[in-house]
């Protein structure tokens, strides 16, 4: 059984299917995730709009769900897709950088 948290949510790592690059985390409740394994598209809970949050809906970058499973504990998600543009909000292929110029370290004061 999936281990929801206090607010009902379970963090998703998102993973592209193709190559395992990670491409971002969200979060999801239990209808996001009945709408990811019924339609085959990763859908989310948007914290901060506190709505369901269809990836792509707006962007047209969709997250075709390949496979969904669960860690250790079973809870957080590592769900396999292939996205169909860009996966970032800025306009980046992942929400992690990997090139050292585009990639800032952790510093103290983010730590805070």
């Amino acid at each position: 059984m999936l281990k929801f948290d206090s607010q009902s949510l379970i963090p998703a790592i998102i993973q592209d299917a193709r190559n395992g690059e990670v491409l971002m985390l969200g979060y999801m409740n239990k209808e996001s995730l009945a709408r990811t394994i019924e339609s085959g598209d990763v859908w989310f809970y948007s914290r901060s709009r506190q709505e369901l949050w269809h990836k792509g809906e707006t962007s047209g970058n969709f997250l075709r769900m390949k496979s969904i499973i669960k860690d250790c504990d079973s809870d957080t998600l590592l769900i396999q897709a292939e996205p169909t543009g860009p996966v970032c909000h800025t306009g980046n292929r992942t929400c992690f950088l990997r090139n050292d110029t585009d990639f800032r370290l952790l510093e103290n004061q983010d730590l805070a």
